[in-house]
């Protein structure tokens, strides 16, 4: 008789079952373009927004929540948390992040406010199957914290794209030299990190110090007499 110790199921290799589960859980463009995702009615304002708050490298997701005016109320970045992409893995990723940043609004009839999604990655700016794990992600993740689904950009070393709308621009771009943030960043409401501030100079001449007297006034002693007037007495 011989004993052995059967591997932990978490150890076993990826099935064929196990990739059409992941395959599955990825939106195509055609998908993504009929569910209706609201237009941003000013992508570029939002991209540059974004980009400039949170400086994204490779590999890192800004997740925001827009009001009606598309006006952020708060915001989180992170590095991408899977080596393969998984739409529940995504799906997981954005509800953390959400949910330390703005509560849910799940009691609400109909979502007021809107999240989107700025993935920045290496590539071309079309369509992978990454960006269909991060749709899928972002859709179901806006429908566990009670938000509507918002636009998915893309930001290459290149440009800015909208996916499935066809919009996109060159500036902001990703640097090719820009690296990812070692920890992420956060916003929340009424968190929107303040400007680093300087400590302002005044534009009138400057006043010279009064000039001290070339002699110091004499001193008063205990007495009430001057210390001039004291003399030792000669013997």
């Amino acid at each position: 008789m011989t004993f052995g110790f059967a591997p932990p199921p978490h150890t076993s290799p990826p099935t064929s079952a196990d990739s059409a589960a992941r395959l599955g859980r990825m939106l195509e463009p055609a998908e993504w373009a009929s569910a209706g995702i609201p237009l941003l009615r000013n992508p570029r304002d939002v991209v540059t927004g974004l980009h400039d708050r949170h400086r994204p490298g490779p590999s890192t997701a800004i997740v925001a929540v827009l009001d009606p005016q598309e006006r952020v109320t708060a915001s989180a970045s992170f590095t991408e948390p899977a080596a393969a992409p998984d739409g529940w893995e995504f799906r997981n990723a954005l509800l953390t992040h959400l949910r330390r940043v703005i509560p849910h609004d799940l009691r609400l009839r109909s979502p007021v406010r809107t999240a989107v999604l700025l993935y920045c990655r290496e590539g071309e700016p079309r369509w992978t199957e990454t960006d269909g794990a991060w749709m899928w992600g972002l859709r179901d993740a806006c429908t566990l914290h009670g938000l509507r689904c918002g636009a998915y950009i893309t930001l290459t070393s290149d440009r800015w794209q909208v996916l499935g709308e066809g919009r996109g621009g060159r500036r902001p771009g990703r640097p090719p030299t820009d690296k990812p943030g070692a920890s992420a960043r956060q916003v929340g409401p009424g968190r929107i990190p303040a400007p680093r501030m300087t400590a302002a100079r005044s534009d009138a001449p400057r006043m010279a110090a009064p000039a001290a007297p070339s002699r110091s006034a004499p001193r008063s002693t205990g007495g009430g007499a001057p210390e001039a007037h004291r003399h030792t007495a000669a013997r």
